[in-house]
Protein backbone atom coordinates (compact mmCIF):
# COMPACT_ATOMS: atom_id res chain seq x y z
CA UNK A 1 0.00 0.00 0.00
CA UNK A 2 1.37 3.42 -0.92
CA UNK A 3 2.14 5.89 1.82
CA UNK A 4 0.17 9.11 2.08
CA UNK A 5 1.66 12.19 0.48
CA UNK A 6 1.80 14.20 3.71
CA UNK A 7 3.94 11.64 5.52
CA UNK A 8 7.59 12.36 6.23
CA UNK A 9 9.77 11.03 3.42
CA UNK A 10 11.53 7.71 3.79
CA UNK A 11 15.32 7.81 3.44
CA UNK A 12 17.45 5.13 1.81
CA UNK A 13 21.18 5.82 2.12
CA UNK A 14 23.51 3.42 0.32
CA UNK A 15 27.18 3.82 1.23
CA UNK A 16 29.67 1.80 -0.79
CA UNK A 17 33.06 0.82 0.63
CA UNK A 18 36.18 2.03 -1.25
CA UNK A 19 34.10 2.59 -4.38
CA UNK A 20 35.87 5.08 -6.62
CA UNK A 21 34.46 8.14 -8.36
CA UNK A 22 35.00 6.54 -11.77
CA UNK A 23 33.35 3.14 -11.34
CA UNK A 24 29.82 3.87 -12.57
CA UNK A 25 28.97 4.33 -16.21
CA UNK A 26 27.49 7.73 -15.52
CA UNK A 27 30.88 8.80 -14.09
CA UNK A 28 32.85 7.45 -17.05
CA UNK A 29 33.24 3.84 -15.85
CA UNK A 30 30.77 1.04 -16.44
CA UNK A 31 31.77 -0.66 -19.68
CA UNK A 32 35.19 0.95 -19.36
CA UNK A 33 35.55 -1.15 -16.19
CA UNK A 34 34.23 -4.33 -17.78
CA UNK A 35 30.49 -4.09 -17.18
CA UNK A 36 27.81 -1.41 -17.68
CA UNK A 37 25.79 -0.13 -14.72
CA UNK A 38 22.40 0.64 -16.30
CA UNK A 39 20.25 0.65 -13.17
CA UNK A 40 22.41 3.09 -11.22
CA UNK A 41 22.98 5.21 -14.32
CA UNK A 42 19.22 5.49 -14.72
CA UNK A 43 18.94 6.54 -11.07
CA UNK A 44 21.40 9.35 -11.81
CA UNK A 45 19.13 10.66 -14.56
CA UNK A 46 16.13 10.64 -12.22
CA UNK A 47 17.73 12.94 -9.66
CA UNK A 48 20.84 15.00 -9.00
CA UNK A 49 24.42 13.89 -9.71
CA UNK A 50 27.24 15.64 -7.92
CA UNK A 51 30.72 15.79 -9.44
CA UNK A 52 32.32 17.40 -6.37
CA UNK A 53 30.94 15.43 -3.42
CA UNK A 54 33.69 15.24 -0.81
CA UNK A 55 34.40 12.63 1.85
CA UNK A 56 37.16 11.79 4.31
CA UNK A 57 40.24 9.84 3.19
CA UNK A 58 39.65 6.69 5.27
CA UNK A 59 36.75 4.42 6.21
CA UNK A 60 36.33 5.19 9.92
CA UNK A 61 36.61 9.00 9.74
CA UNK A 62 34.30 9.07 6.73
CA UNK A 63 31.59 7.13 8.51
CA UNK A 64 31.98 9.23 11.65
CA UNK A 65 31.66 12.46 9.66
CA UNK A 66 28.63 11.17 7.75
CA UNK A 67 26.69 10.08 10.83
CA UNK A 68 27.50 13.04 13.09
CA UNK A 69 27.81 15.96 10.66
CA UNK A 70 31.17 16.77 12.26
CA UNK A 71 34.79 16.52 11.20
CA UNK A 72 36.01 13.13 12.39
CA UNK A 73 38.84 14.75 14.35
CA UNK A 74 36.21 16.16 16.72
CA UNK A 75 34.79 12.73 17.59
CA UNK A 76 38.11 10.95 18.12
CA UNK A 77 37.78 8.95 14.90
CA UNK A 78 40.17 10.67 12.55
CA UNK A 79 41.84 7.43 11.46
CA UNK A 80 41.12 3.75 11.11
CA UNK A 81 41.58 2.19 14.58
CA UNK A 82 45.31 1.99 15.15
CA UNK A 83 45.80 3.84 18.43
CA UNK A 84 43.31 1.84 20.48
CA UNK A 85 40.92 -1.09 19.98
CA UNK A 86 38.39 0.83 22.14
CA UNK A 87 37.54 3.18 19.32
CA UNK A 88 34.33 4.55 17.89
CA UNK A 89 31.72 7.14 18.73
CA UNK A 90 31.14 8.06 22.34
CA UNK A 91 27.51 7.87 23.39
CA UNK A 92 27.58 11.65 23.79
CA UNK A 93 27.68 11.99 20.01
CA UNK A 94 24.28 12.48 18.39
CA UNK A 95 24.09 10.39 15.24
CA UNK A 96 21.94 10.69 12.16
CA UNK A 97 20.11 7.57 13.29
CA UNK A 98 19.37 9.07 16.71
CA UNK A 99 18.18 12.30 15.11
CA UNK A 100 15.83 10.47 12.74
CA UNK A 101 14.62 8.11 15.46
CA UNK A 102 13.73 11.11 17.60
CA UNK A 103 11.88 12.51 14.58
CA UNK A 104 9.64 9.41 14.47
CA UNK A 105 11.52 7.19 12.04
CA UNK A 106 12.08 3.46 12.17
CA UNK A 107 15.83 3.02 11.71
CA UNK A 108 17.84 0.07 10.44
CA UNK A 109 21.41 -0.51 9.40
CA UNK A 110 22.59 -3.46 7.36
CA UNK A 111 26.30 -3.61 6.63
CA UNK A 112 29.72 -2.42 7.74
CA UNK A 113 29.92 -0.28 10.87
CA UNK A 114 33.63 0.46 11.56
CA UNK A 115 32.77 2.86 14.40
CA UNK A 116 33.27 0.63 17.41
CA UNK A 117 33.64 -3.01 18.44
CA UNK A 118 33.06 -2.89 22.19
CA UNK A 119 29.91 -2.74 24.35
CA UNK A 120 28.13 0.58 23.97
CA UNK A 121 29.73 1.33 20.62
CA UNK A 122 27.62 -0.73 18.21
CA UNK A 123 24.96 0.64 15.80
CA UNK A 124 22.08 -0.34 18.07
CA UNK A 125 23.72 1.74 20.82
CA UNK A 126 23.76 4.75 18.48
CA UNK A 127 20.17 5.12 17.31
CA UNK A 128 19.50 2.12 15.07
CA UNK A 129 16.55 -0.13 15.92
CA UNK A 130 18.25 -3.11 14.29
CA UNK A 131 21.55 -4.09 12.70
CA UNK A 132 22.99 -6.98 10.75
CA UNK A 133 26.54 -6.78 9.49
CA UNK A 134 30.19 -6.53 10.44
CA UNK A 135 31.79 -4.38 13.09
CA UNK A 136 35.08 -3.75 11.34
CA UNK A 137 36.49 -4.31 7.86
CA UNK A 138 36.28 -6.95 5.14
CA UNK A 139 40.01 -7.66 5.03
CA UNK A 140 39.48 -9.47 8.34
CA UNK A 141 37.72 -12.20 6.35
CA UNK A 142 41.16 -13.49 5.29
CA UNK A 143 41.93 -14.60 8.85
CA UNK A 144 39.85 -17.78 9.13
CA UNK A 145 41.68 -19.51 6.24
CA UNK A 146 45.11 -18.13 7.12
CA UNK A 147 47.31 -20.81 8.79
CA UNK A 148 49.47 -18.04 10.30
CA UNK A 149 46.52 -16.50 12.14
CA UNK A 150 46.99 -16.75 15.90
CA UNK A 151 43.74 -16.16 17.73
CA UNK A 152 44.36 -14.97 21.27
CA UNK A 153 47.71 -13.30 20.57
CA UNK A 154 45.95 -10.16 21.83
CA UNK A 155 42.46 -9.79 23.35
CA UNK A 156 41.26 -8.30 20.06
CA UNK A 157 42.94 -10.89 17.84
CA UNK A 158 39.94 -13.13 17.28
CA UNK A 159 37.91 -14.42 14.40
CA UNK A 160 35.57 -11.81 12.90
CA UNK A 161 31.86 -12.54 12.95
CA UNK A 162 28.76 -11.37 11.19
CA UNK A 163 26.71 -9.83 14.00
CA UNK A 164 23.05 -9.12 14.60
CA UNK A 165 21.32 -7.02 17.23
CA UNK A 166 18.33 -4.92 18.12
CA UNK A 167 18.23 -1.77 20.18
CA UNK A 168 19.08 -2.55 23.78
CA UNK A 169 20.59 -5.95 22.97
CA UNK A 170 24.14 -7.26 22.98
CA UNK A 171 25.07 -8.19 19.39
CA UNK A 172 24.89 -11.92 18.72
CA UNK A 173 27.40 -13.80 16.59
CA UNK A 174 25.65 -15.21 13.52
CA UNK A 175 28.57 -16.81 11.69
CA UNK A 176 32.29 -16.42 11.11
CA UNK A 177 33.03 -13.71 8.58
CA UNK A 178 35.27 -15.81 6.38
CA UNK A 179 35.84 -15.60 2.63
CA UNK A 180 32.66 -17.50 1.86
CA UNK A 181 30.60 -15.18 4.07
CA UNK A 182 32.40 -12.21 2.54
CA UNK A 183 31.11 -13.17 -0.93
CA UNK A 184 27.53 -13.62 0.28
CA UNK A 185 27.01 -10.78 2.73
CA UNK A 186 25.92 -7.99 0.36
CA UNK A 187 23.14 -10.21 -0.97
CA UNK A 188 21.98 -10.78 2.62
CA UNK A 189 22.10 -7.05 3.31
CA UNK A 190 19.95 -6.39 0.24
CA UNK A 191 17.37 -9.01 1.21
CA UNK A 192 17.11 -7.68 4.76
CA UNK A 193 16.78 -4.14 3.44
CA UNK A 194 13.88 -5.14 1.22
CA UNK A 195 12.11 -6.87 4.09
CA UNK A 196 12.62 -3.82 6.32
CA UNK A 197 11.07 -1.52 3.72
CA UNK A 198 8.11 -3.86 3.35
CA UNK A 199 7.54 -4.02 7.08
CA UNK A 200 7.67 -0.27 7.62
CA UNK A 201 5.48 0.47 4.61
CA UNK A 202 2.83 -1.91 5.96
CA UNK A 203 2.97 -0.08 9.30
CA UNK A 204 2.80 3.35 7.59
CA UNK A 205 5.86 4.50 9.48
CA UNK A 206 8.59 6.55 7.83
CA UNK A 207 11.89 4.73 7.76
CA UNK A 208 15.61 5.40 7.56
CA UNK A 209 17.48 2.58 5.85
CA UNK A 210 21.25 2.91 6.12
CA UNK A 211 22.88 0.35 3.83
CA UNK A 212 26.70 0.46 4.01
CA UNK A 213 27.60 -2.32 1.60
CA UNK A 214 30.91 -4.15 2.07
CA UNK A 215 31.92 -4.00 -1.61
CA UNK A 216 34.27 -2.96 -3.16
CA UNK A 217 36.66 -3.19 -0.21
CA UNK A 218 39.27 -5.88 -0.54
CA UNK A 219 38.91 -8.82 -0.98
CA UNK A 220 36.67 -8.16 -3.98
CA UNK A 221 34.75 -11.43 -4.27
CA UNK A 222 31.48 -11.73 -6.19
CA UNK A 223 28.52 -13.66 -4.93
CA UNK A 224 28.17 -17.06 -6.73
CA UNK A 225 25.27 -15.79 -8.86
CA UNK A 226 27.61 -13.21 -10.40
CA UNK A 227 30.91 -15.12 -10.38
CA UNK A 228 32.14 -15.25 -13.96
CA UNK A 229 29.05 -13.48 -15.29
CA UNK A 230 30.91 -10.73 -17.14
CA UNK A 231 33.91 -12.84 -18.17
CA UNK A 232 35.97 -9.76 -17.33
CA UNK A 233 37.16 -10.75 -13.87
CA UNK A 234 36.00 -10.42 -10.28
CA UNK A 235 35.82 -6.63 -10.19
CA UNK A 236 33.57 -6.45 -13.24
CA UNK A 237 31.44 -9.25 -11.76
CA UNK A 238 31.07 -7.27 -8.53
CA UNK A 239 30.20 -4.14 -10.51
CA UNK A 240 27.38 -6.11 -12.14
CA UNK A 241 26.38 -7.34 -8.68
CA UNK A 242 26.26 -3.83 -7.20
CA UNK A 243 24.12 -2.58 -10.08
CA UNK A 244 21.75 -5.52 -9.74
CA UNK A 245 21.36 -5.16 -5.98
CA UNK A 246 20.62 -1.44 -6.24
CA UNK A 247 18.17 -2.27 -8.99
CA UNK A 248 16.34 -4.69 -6.71
CA UNK A 249 16.02 -2.00 -4.07
CA UNK A 250 14.71 0.51 -6.59
CA UNK A 251 12.21 -2.03 -7.92
CA UNK A 252 10.96 -2.69 -4.39
CA UNK A 253 10.49 1.02 -3.74
CA UNK A 254 8.31 1.14 -6.86
CA UNK A 255 6.42 -2.03 -5.97
CA UNK A 256 5.61 -0.66 -2.52
CA UNK A 257 4.25 2.54 -4.02
CA UNK A 258 6.61 4.76 -2.07
CA UNK A 259 8.77 6.11 -4.89
CA UNK A 260 7.53 9.69 -4.68
CA UNK A 261 7.94 9.79 -0.92
CA UNK A 262 11.41 8.26 -0.68
CA UNK A 263 14.76 10.05 -0.75
CA UNK A 264 17.17 7.59 -2.37
CA UNK A 265 20.92 8.27 -2.05
CA UNK A 266 23.89 6.37 -3.49
CA UNK A 267 27.44 7.30 -2.51
CA UNK A 268 30.77 5.95 -1.20
CA UNK A 269 32.89 6.41 1.91
CA UNK A 270 36.20 7.35 0.25
CA UNK A 271 38.34 6.91 -2.84
CA UNK A 272 39.01 3.56 -4.48
CA UNK A 273 40.86 0.55 -3.18
CA UNK A 274 44.63 0.91 -3.73
CA UNK A 275 45.77 -2.65 -3.09
CA UNK A 276 46.56 -4.81 -6.12
CA UNK A 277 44.85 -6.94 -7.41
CA UNK A 278 41.74 -5.26 -5.99
CA UNK A 279 42.49 -1.71 -7.08
CA UNK A 280 39.62 0.54 -8.06
CA UNK A 281 39.21 3.50 -10.41
CA UNK A 282 39.06 7.19 -9.49
CA UNK A 283 38.20 8.38 -13.00
CA UNK A 284 40.07 11.54 -14.06
CA UNK A 285 41.26 12.29 -10.54
CA UNK A 286 44.67 11.51 -9.08
CA UNK A 287 45.16 9.12 -6.21
CA UNK A 288 43.29 6.58 -4.13
CA UNK A 289 42.20 6.47 -0.49
CA UNK A 290 44.48 7.53 2.38
CA UNK A 291 45.75 10.49 0.35
CA UNK A 292 44.69 14.12 -0.02
CA UNK A 293 44.32 13.98 -3.79
CA UNK A 294 40.92 14.39 -5.41
CA UNK A 295 40.77 10.69 -6.20
CA UNK A 296 40.68 10.09 -2.45
CA UNK A 297 38.31 12.90 -1.53
CA UNK A 298 35.70 12.82 -4.31
CA UNK A 299 33.04 10.13 -4.29
CA UNK A 300 30.06 9.45 -6.54
CA UNK A 301 26.85 10.94 -5.19
CA UNK A 302 23.36 10.47 -6.57
CA UNK A 303 20.17 11.65 -4.86
CA UNK A 304 16.60 11.15 -6.07
CA UNK A 305 13.40 12.56 -4.60
CA UNK A 306 10.78 12.64 -7.35
CA UNK A 307 9.02 15.95 -7.72
CA UNK A 308 11.32 17.60 -5.18
CA UNK A 309 14.83 17.24 -6.64
CA UNK A 310 15.12 18.12 -10.36
CA UNK A 311 15.71 15.11 -12.58
CA UNK A 312 18.91 15.14 -14.59
CA UNK A 313 20.62 17.85 -12.56
CA UNK A 314 24.44 17.73 -12.65
CA UNK A 315 26.86 20.17 -11.03
CA UNK A 316 30.38 20.66 -9.73
CA UNK A 317 29.52 22.54 -6.54
CA UNK A 318 31.37 21.49 -3.37
CA UNK A 319 29.28 19.39 -0.99
CA UNK A 320 30.64 17.32 1.90
CA UNK A 321 29.20 14.19 3.44
CA UNK A 322 28.87 16.09 6.74
CA UNK A 323 26.20 18.20 5.04
CA UNK A 324 23.79 15.26 4.91
CA UNK A 325 23.11 15.47 8.66
CA UNK A 326 21.57 18.97 8.72
CA UNK A 327 20.01 18.47 5.28
CA UNK A 328 18.18 15.29 6.29
CA UNK A 329 17.31 16.84 9.65
CA UNK A 330 15.47 19.65 7.93
CA UNK A 331 13.51 17.49 5.51
CA UNK A 332 12.60 15.01 8.26
CA UNK A 333 11.82 17.54 10.99
CA UNK A 334 14.81 16.42 13.03
CA UNK A 335 17.00 18.30 15.48
CA UNK A 336 20.51 19.58 14.84
CA UNK A 337 22.26 19.82 18.25
CA UNK A 338 23.25 23.29 19.47
CA UNK A 339 25.57 22.16 22.28
CA UNK A 340 28.49 21.23 20.00
CA UNK A 341 30.10 22.32 16.77
CA UNK A 342 28.34 20.84 13.74
CA UNK A 343 30.38 21.32 10.58
CA UNK A 344 27.75 20.22 8.09
CA UNK A 345 25.59 22.80 6.32
CA UNK A 346 22.01 22.46 5.14
CA UNK A 347 21.94 21.76 1.39
CA UNK A 348 18.22 21.12 0.97
CA UNK A 349 17.48 24.26 -1.07
CA UNK A 350 20.46 23.52 -3.30
CA UNK A 351 19.36 19.92 -3.83
CA UNK A 352 15.83 21.04 -4.62
CA UNK A 353 17.04 23.55 -7.19
CA UNK A 354 15.69 26.66 -5.50
CA UNK A 355 19.23 28.04 -5.27
CA UNK A 356 21.96 27.49 -7.87
CA UNK A 357 24.96 27.25 -5.54
CA UNK A 358 25.98 25.00 -2.70
CA UNK A 359 26.03 26.46 0.79
CA UNK A 360 29.63 25.26 1.11
CA UNK A 361 32.68 26.57 -0.69
CA UNK A 362 35.51 25.05 1.38
CA UNK A 363 36.67 21.88 3.11
CA UNK A 364 39.60 21.31 5.50
CA UNK A 365 41.52 18.28 4.20
CA UNK A 366 42.55 15.65 6.73
CA UNK A 367 44.45 12.43 6.26
CA UNK A 368 44.26 10.71 9.62
CA UNK A 369 44.71 13.29 12.37
CA UNK A 370 46.90 15.58 10.25
CA UNK A 371 45.72 18.56 8.24
CA UNK A 372 47.06 18.34 4.72
CA UNK A 373 45.51 21.51 3.38
CA UNK A 374 42.36 23.35 2.39
CA UNK A 375 40.10 23.08 -0.61
CA UNK A 376 38.43 26.42 -1.45
CA UNK A 377 36.29 26.64 -4.58
CA UNK A 378 38.50 25.30 -7.39
CA UNK A 379 41.76 25.83 -5.48
CA UNK A 380 43.71 23.58 -3.13
CA UNK A 381 46.27 24.96 -0.67
CA UNK A 382 48.40 21.97 0.37
CA UNK A 383 51.09 21.73 3.06
CA UNK A 384 51.54 17.94 2.95
CA UNK A 385 51.42 15.25 0.30
CA UNK A 386 51.29 11.46 0.31
CA UNK A 387 51.48 9.93 -3.15
CA UNK A 388 50.25 6.65 -1.67
CA UNK A 389 48.51 6.20 1.62
CA UNK A 390 51.02 3.65 2.86
CA UNK A 391 54.51 2.45 2.05
CA UNK A 392 55.80 5.89 1.09
CA UNK A 393 56.92 8.90 3.13
CA UNK A 394 54.79 11.99 3.63
CA UNK A 395 56.17 15.16 2.07
CA UNK A 396 56.05 18.34 4.14
CA UNK A 397 56.21 21.66 2.31
CA UNK A 398 57.78 24.78 3.91
CA UNK A 399 55.39 26.94 1.88
CA UNK A 400 52.01 25.71 0.61
CA UNK A 401 51.67 24.28 -2.86
CA UNK A 402 48.69 25.46 -4.88
CA UNK A 403 46.61 23.46 -7.33
CA UNK A 404 43.98 24.94 -9.60
CA UNK A 405 41.54 22.11 -10.26
CA UNK A 406 40.16 23.87 -13.33
CA UNK A 407 43.47 24.08 -15.19
CA UNK A 408 45.10 21.11 -13.44
CA UNK A 409 42.43 18.58 -12.44
CA UNK A 410 45.00 15.81 -11.95
CA UNK A 411 47.06 17.95 -9.52
CA UNK A 412 50.29 17.62 -11.48
CA UNK A 413 51.45 21.26 -11.78
CA UNK A 414 51.61 22.96 -8.36
CA UNK A 415 54.28 25.39 -9.60
CA UNK A 416 52.22 26.60 -12.56
CA UNK A 417 53.23 30.29 -12.89
CA UNK A 418 49.56 31.23 -13.08
CA UNK A 419 49.53 30.68 -9.33
CA UNK A 420 51.51 33.90 -8.88
CA UNK A 421 48.85 35.76 -10.82
CA UNK A 422 46.25 34.44 -8.39
CA UNK A 423 48.08 34.92 -5.11
CA UNK A 424 44.99 36.56 -3.67
CA UNK A 425 43.59 33.06 -3.16
CA UNK A 426 45.80 32.58 -0.10
CA UNK A 427 43.61 34.92 1.95
CA UNK A 428 40.20 33.19 1.69
CA UNK A 429 41.79 29.72 1.71
CA UNK A 430 43.98 30.59 4.66
CA UNK A 431 41.01 32.00 6.56
CA UNK A 432 39.26 28.64 6.33
CA UNK A 433 42.21 27.03 8.09
CA UNK A 434 42.49 29.79 10.70
CA UNK A 435 38.79 29.50 11.55
CA UNK A 436 38.93 25.72 11.77
CA UNK A 437 41.95 25.71 14.06
CA UNK A 438 40.24 28.28 16.29
CA UNK A 439 37.22 25.97 16.53
CA UNK A 440 39.46 23.12 17.74
CA UNK A 441 40.61 25.34 20.59
CA UNK A 442 37.06 26.35 21.40
CA UNK A 443 35.92 22.72 21.46
CA UNK A 444 38.90 20.39 21.97
CA UNK A 445 38.61 17.11 20.05
CA UNK A 446 37.64 13.95 21.87
CA UNK A 447 40.74 11.80 22.28
CA UNK A 448 40.78 8.36 20.62
CA UNK A 449 39.87 5.65 23.11
CA UNK A 450 37.89 7.98 25.38
CA UNK A 451 35.52 5.78 27.41
CA UNK A 452 31.86 6.34 28.13
CA UNK A 453 30.36 8.21 29.80
CA UNK A 454 31.99 11.21 28.15
CA UNK A 455 31.19 14.75 29.25
CA UNK A 456 32.84 17.56 27.30
CA UNK A 457 34.82 20.25 29.01
CA UNK A 458 32.41 22.89 30.23
CA UNK A 459 29.58 20.34 30.46
CA UNK A 460 27.93 21.22 27.15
Amino acid sequence: MAQTGNQKPNIVLILMDNFGWGELGVYGGGILRGEPTPRIDKLAGEGMRLLNFNVEAQCTPSRAALLTGRYAIRTGNSTVPLETPHYGLTQWEYTMAEMLSDAGYATAMYGKWHLGQTPGRFPTDQGFDEWYGIANSSNDSFWAANPRFRAGAHPFVKLPYVLESRKGETPAQVKVYDLQARALIDKELTERSIEFMRKQTRSHKPFFLYLPYTQTHMPVRPEPEFKGKTRNGDFADVLAQVDAYVGRLLDEVDRLGIRDNTVFIFTSDNGPEANSPYQGFSGPWRGAYFTAFEGSLRAPFLIRWPGKIPAGAVNNEIVHEMDLFPTLARLAGGRVPKDRIVDGVDQLDFFRGSQPASNREAVVIYVGSEIYGVKWRNWKMMTRQADRGFGEPVKQFPYPLWFDLQTDPKEEYPLDPRWVENGWVRWPAGQVLVDHQASLKKEPPIRPGTPDPYVPRGGR
